[in-house]
């Protein structure tokens, strides 16, 4: 066997998985089963990048790389392509969508690159997609954010961030209204929520903050405080569920003190 730092280490142990004497579930697998996995493995990847920490990027990228080598394997055993034609077709995409790299294409920033980037993509689809389109499966905060820049780089998109912030409170305004409304509709709360959304991902873009990223670390902080809180009501001797609401207060005032974020 190759040393198990090759690559095609890494495909030897797959096709082994796959194999007549290899592992029950990974045979049983499929590019349907395993559609779930790679998005499950790329959210991980993102909460290790978040992480900071070196050895769990590195974990979680080979979990990546495992899915793409999968998702080939199961391709070559039917004879409709291989990890070889995978690779091939990366590299011949980023060697035709760089020219200013490969070829003689002169660029001045990476908006000239953007540019054309997509005109390039518009011309391998032959029309077949929209500018706009985009996988089904994508979390709405990231279509939001991709949206936004679509827009820029047609040159439909506000000014500057103050701009965006006053969209973002007249958007909030039209929420508030509709809740107050004499007779709340959910339909048309839930139109106006999406708006406010909307705007604030686009806020977010001309500050330059991923808002998916923002919005995954106040999750995670949120869960860290509600957790402490707990296992502060806990250390005292009570029963979460049992205390009053003014306690839960004060308990996350303490955890939010402890944690020191």
């Amino acid at each position: 066997p190759s040393p198990l730092n090759r690559f095609e280490s890494l495909v030897e142990v797959v096709s082994s998985l796959r194999g007549p004497d290899g592992c029950p579930w990974d045979k049983e697998q499929s590019h349907e089963s395993l559609t779930r996995f790679c998005i499950e493995e790329a959210y991980e990847l993102a909460e290790a990048i978040d992480s900071g920490s070196d050895e769990k990027i590195r974990d979680e990228l080979g979990d990546v790389l495992l899915q793409v080598v999968l998702h080939a394997q199961i391709a070559s055993e039917s004879d409709r392509f291989d990890i070889l034609d995978v690779i091939q077709s990366i590299c011949e995409k980023m060697v035709r969508r760089h020219p200013h790299v490969f070829a003689q294409t002169q660029v001045n920033s990476s908006k000239d690159v953007l540019k054309n980037w997509d005109q390039i993509k518009a011309k391998e689809k032959n029309g077949e997609k929209s500018f706009f389109e985009m996988p089904r499966a994508m979390a709405a905060l990231i279509q939001a954010h991709k949206v936004g820049e679509k827009s820029a780089r047609i040159k439909f998109d506000w000014p500057d961030a103050n701009a965006v912030w006053k969209q973002v409170q007249e958007e909030y305004k039209e929420v508030e209204d509709e809740l107050h409304a004499k007779t709340p509709n959910k339909d048309r709360i839930e139109s106006e929520i999406g708006d406010l959304l909307f705007s604030i991902s686009q806020l977010a873009r001309h500050l330059n903050i991923d808002p998916e990223q923002a919005l995954r670390k106040t999750n995670s902080r949120v869960v860290n405080r509600i957790e402490t809180a707990q296992q502060i009501i806990l250390e005292a001797g009570q029963d979460w569920l049992e205390i009053s609401q003014l306690e839960r207060e004060q308990a996350w005032e303490k955890s939010k003190a402890k944690l020191k974020v």
